[in-house]
């Protein structure tokens, strides 16, 4: 299961298991609307967090993966220039 999917299903089922409990608990409906608009804020910044979070974690993933690939590239460039000076030799 990826990281994504799991951060994905927790998220919603926090998300689920907190509005149950605000529509279940005994309050006026003006202050389970205020609850519910703070739930709902709480969790865009999270989520909001987290995506940013994915991201860089991605980007630098991208940006190794760039930079070993620049390596390895110009290993074999070295390999071909060496294999080539020994034919011309």
């Amino acid at each position: 299961m990826s990281v994504t999917r799991f951060l994905a299903g927790f998220a919603i089922g926090a998300t689920i298991g907190a509005v149950a409990g605000i529509l279940l608990a005994p309050k006026s409906g003006a202050e389970t609307r205020e609850m519910l608009g703070d739930m709902a804020s709480d969790m865009a910044k999270k989520t909001d967090e987290t995506v940013r979070d994915i991201q860089r974690k991605a980007d630098n993933l991208i940006s190794d993966a760039q930079e070993k690939s620049e390596e390895i590239m110009n290993k074999l460039q070295d390999l071909l220039n060496k294999q080539k000076e020994g034919q011309e030799a």
